[in-house]
């Protein structure tokens, strides 16, 4: 008896745990080559969204940005002002990565075309992606995808 109840709660224990981790601050990815998590800031409004990483010098190795938009929408973006060479995942509302455009160069003002139906922009350090083996079609945890999401937080 004692011994299921201690393995009740080192059940209960490890769901609080993987609860705790998915929070606004954090986004988890993963796909057939595993999984990684990234502490992020947010971006969810026009004026944080049109200055996102501007200035910024360096990143730490697993943080970056994530863009959230009102809704899915046409998403295009341009590196402005933008110091450091950065991957940019666009993600749909499902929490799906559609598209990636890797290295983005810094300070390059061509448009980066993301795609249609994108509801949220994950901004890494360059190379991240192609390093971890992220791809398109790979999933993403964060509360901005909602409880359909293809890996909602629970």
């Amino acid at each position: 008896m004692i011994l299921r109840l201690a393995v009740l709660l080192c059940l209960l224990l490890s769901g609080v745990a993987a609860h705790a981790e998915c929070s606004t601050g954090r986004v988890t990815l993963r796909g057939d080559w595993g999984q990684a998590g990234f502490d992020v800031s947010i971006a969810d409004n026009d004026q944080s969204r049109s200055r996102g990483l501007m200035h910024v010098e360096s990143l730490p190795k697993f943080s970056g940005m994530l863009f959230v938009f009102d809704q899915p929408h046409h998403a295009r973006f341009w590196m402005r002002n933008t110091l450091i060479p950065l991957d940019m995942l666009f993600i749909g509302e499902d929490g799906v990565i559609r598209s990636i455009h890797p290295n983005a160069v810094p300070l390059d003002e061509t448009s980066i075309d993301g795609g249609s139906d994108v509801l949220a922009v994950l901004e890494v350090n360059g190379g991240m992606a192609a390093r971890l083996g992220v791809t398109k079609g790979d999933q993403v945890q964060h509360p901005a995808f909602g409880g359909d999401a293809a890996w909602p937080c629970n």
